[in-house]
């Protein structure tokens, strides 16, 4: 699929432009320090709604969830409700959620398959390319209004990437590719495993947690030091031993990555990299598979790890997991989850993939309900005076990332605030820098 502009709409309205605040005194990147306050306040989140989310690339679906003209998916790009929907021409499209009329969300369907959307408060009616179609006594309106100019708000470009999905509303944003940059290789780890690729199954979870989306985001592209203490509990419920592979897990080998672009990626590096399911494992060839990605990525990223993909979409090669943390103002996050599995699995494999990630990454996995308990407490304690403006140690590897002329681009040690800091980097950059929608002129 290949990224086309959207269709030209009636003119905005000349709005007042709500003033930004300059960032950088947040951050001491550099000594690894960073001001809590960029957690909870008000101002920073309604203005990364516009410098961080608005000109981004978002993920917004899978293509396997649509495979005939009329389905359509709902999802969220920042806090604005958008639809997902293939057209007759079999192409992908994306708009806002959001009736031309009086600004009625036009779908309230999570996801099915339609032939048109039209308005339950006054039937405006729309196709599956987003144009106006239909108009309750269209008679009525001045002879000036042109259905044209009135289809739905399309999101400015659409691309996908081995299966993914993305969007944004900047028509100015560098192509998908370019702003994937070098986390592609490191994507391909889960990606690419198949030549028929990917799909989902079991449909999409969904969860809402107090905590700002940061800090789940910066979990998974950093975070692999948490794992012994917040997990330990569950680390014993899976060992066969009852006690939990702590100290295999404290002195695992690894490389964390850290992209320029705020994306990160960490991952243990050994030779005996697998599948935590039984069923899964043993349904890879690996040495197959050694042929097809080379050594670093099955020994490295292809079977165990975290990810994020700037700003908010994150994923666990081991669990098939993908997610995106939806923000709902700085205090809370909507959580969705999928499990993908790739396409020629056998369907008792795809099971055992989808089961396996429910049991340690769904919404009530073992795994999962400790993430969410944290980021929940971190940001609980954020409300007060003196708690909610201390400064946070970021420090963990600073001197240590290099190119280690094995994985792509600058990687350091696994345990490491590397690309934390990378990710805050590149939020840092956008929140001082004024987007698309800022500087154009109304001519």
């Amino acid at each position: 699929m290949t990224s086309t502009p959207a269709r030209p709409a009636a003119r905005p309205l000349a709005r007042v432009a709500e003033p930004a605040v300059d960032v950088s005194g947040y951050f001491a990147l550099d000594r690894g320090l960073i001001d809590r306050t960029i957690f909870g306040d008000q101002a920073l989140y309604r203005q990364e709604l516009r410098r961080v989310f608005a000109p981004s690339w978002l993920f917004l679906a899978h293509e396997s969830q649509f495979t005939k003209p009329g389905d359509f998916f709902t999802t969220y790009m920042g806090e604005d409700p958008v639809i997902v929907a293939m057209g007759r021409d079999r192409r992908i499209r994306a708009f806002l959620n959001a009736c031309r009329h009086r600004g009625m969300r036009i779908c309230r369907a999570d996801a099915g398959a339609t032939k048109a959307f039209t308005c339950s408060y006054h039937g405006w009616s729309y196709d599956m390319a987003g144009k106006l179609v239909n108009v309750p006594n269209a008679e009525d309106y001045p002879a000036e209004f042109d259905r044209e100019q009135w289809g739905l708000t399309e999101v400015a470009q659409l691309d996908t990437y081995k299966g993914l999905v993305f969007g944004t509303w900047n028509p100015e944003a560098p192509p998908l590719a370019e702003a994937l940059g070098g986390m592609t290789w490191y994507m391909d780890a889960m990606l690419d495993r198949d030549p028929e690729g990917t799909e989902v199954v079991g449909g999409v979870h969904k969860w809402v947690l107090e905590g700002n989306w940061k800090l789940a985001a910066e979990q998974f592209a950093s975070d692999w030091y948490h794992v012994n203490i917040s997990h330990a509990s569950a680390l014993m419920v899976m060992s066969p031993s009852g006690k939990g592979p702590k100290t295999e897990i404290v002195q695992t080998p690894g490389r964390q990555y850290t992209d320029p672009l705020g994306h990160g990626a960490g991952f243990p590096t050994h030779a005996k990299s697998r599948f935590d399911d039984r069923v899964v494992h043993g349904y890879y060839d690996y040495e197959a598979l050694r042929e097809r990605l080379g050594d670093a990525r099955v020994e490295g990223p292809m079977t165990t790890g975290h990810a994020t993909v700037f700003p908010n979409f994150s994923y666990l090669p081991v669990n098939g997991s993908i997610r995106v943390w939806h923000p709902k103002g700085p205090d809370r996050m909507e959580v969705w989850a999928w499990t993908i599995v790739d396409r020629s699995m056998p369907a008792e494999v795809k099971e055992a993939q989808r089961l396996y990630n429910l049991r340690t990454f769904g919404p009530t996995g073992i795994f999962e309900q400790d993430d969410g308990e944290n980021w929940s407490e971190c940001q609980a304690t954020a409300h007060g005076f003196m708690a909610g403006s201390m400064t946070l140690n970021y420090q963990m590897g600073i001197g240590l990332q290099a190119e280690d002329g094995v994985h792509p681009g600058t990687t350091g040690r696994l345990y490491s605030d590397g690309a934390a800091r990378g990710f805050y980097a590149r939020w840092r950059d956008l929140m001082n820098t004024p987007a698309w929608h800022e500087h154009q002129k109304d001519t």
